[in-house]
């Protein structure tokens, strides 16, 4: 599993992952997304473009790929590339999560919901038959999809059960967070147990320099020994160049003038600069994203830079309202 590596020469190529969630279907509320997508935005074309995305990112060193149930066809499309590549499959960690249902049926806007949540025991059942089906033996991290703090996630012994039987199988168990109580859905998580053990052992939280209010309940997650992997480290495109023009962004944009490098790296490397991250995703949508995001690998960020982009966060009820008026796109 990875590991955090922090250094006074940057954060290194181990620190980052590549995160499916923009290219596995045709909507998501990333911004920018016309730009950056074929104009037809058909099964076969998404397919292309999420293996090329694997093979570039692989190529660059990244050894950590996510995908979900609910990002349409992402796990069949990172197990097609598994199968095509097996030295790179022996090499690298994937994991997935369970909970959202895919919805949409393959359109980009226009339905009613792309995602139904529910984390029962029998969405249980389901998605981790479907998801073996598509990723075998080659998944590593199992993660609930977007608990929050009255998620049966967290208090369903039933479910916990059926977790814990996965885990004995070498699976690492774990939940992906959203929402402004995020650092009290991850504390109430470290204190589920099975027979007297955690069952818990990683999170996917979104942090950001807009929402770092998860950061100290990660830093105590990663204390007790959990895999802390960070989404969402450019707030939906919201911190990517294109898009970080208006005066909220202005510190941003002044340090990446002055360091040289572009918004998305540098927001990128600011989440690898918290010693608690051991993984931060890309959720690039092109190769030329993808590059220009791991232009964060060894950029280090000293105190005196991150205190420059701290008044860049805000409240997390508002960054939460404005993440849920994003359009799919």
């Amino acid at each position: 599993m990875p590991s955090a590596h922090p250094g006074s020469a940057g954060p290194s190529i181990a620190r980052f992952g590549f995160g499916t969630a923009a290219v596995g279907r045709p909507g998501y509320i990333t911004l920018g997304r016309e730009l950056d997508l074929p104009a037809e935005r058909t099964v076969e074309a998404l397919r292309q473009r999420t293996h090329a995305l694997l093979d570039a990112a692989h190529a660059a060193g990244v050894r950590y790929f996510d995908a979900a149930r609910s990002y349409g066809r992402a796990e069949e499309f990172l197990g097609e590339w598994l199968d095509a590549h097996p030295q790179a499959a022996a090499e690298v960690t994937v994991g997935s999560k369970w909970g959202y249902t895919y919805t949409a049926g393959w359109q980009a806007s226009g339905v009613s919901a792309h995602e139904v949540k529910e984390h029962s025991t029998a969405v249980f059942d389901r998605q981790i038959k479907e998801t073996r089906a598509l990723l075998g033996d080659r998944l590593d991290v199992y993660l609930v999809h977007s608990v929050t703090p009255d998620s049966p996630a967290l208090t369903d012994p039933e479910l916990h059960a059926r977790l814990a039987a996965l885990a004995a199988e070498g699976v690492r168990i774990g939940l992906s967070t959203s929402g402004p109580a995020q650092a009290a859905t991850v504390r109430a998580a470290l204190e589920v147990t099975v027979d007297g053990r955690p069952l818990f052992a990683a999170a996917q939280s979104t942090w950001n320099l807009l929402e770092p209010s998860a950061g100290p309940a990660l830093a105590e997650a990663h204390a007790a020994g959990w895999l802390v992997v960070v989404k969402e480290g450019m707030a939906n495109g919201r911190l990517a160049d294109r898009n970080a023009t208006g005066p909220d962004t202005a510190a941003l944009r002044t340090l990446a003038a002055r360091t040289g490098t572009t918004c998305d790296a540098l927001a990128l490397a600011a989440a690898a600069a918290m010693p608690w991250a051991d993984v931060v995703l890309s959720g690039a949508a092109t190769t030329g994203q993808l590059t220009t995001n791991l232009a964060a690998v060894g950029l280090a960020l000293d105190a005196e830079q991150l205190a420059a982009l701290a008044p860049l966060a805000e409240p997390a009820e508002e960054y939460w309202r404005t993440r849920a008026a994003l359009p799919w796109s």
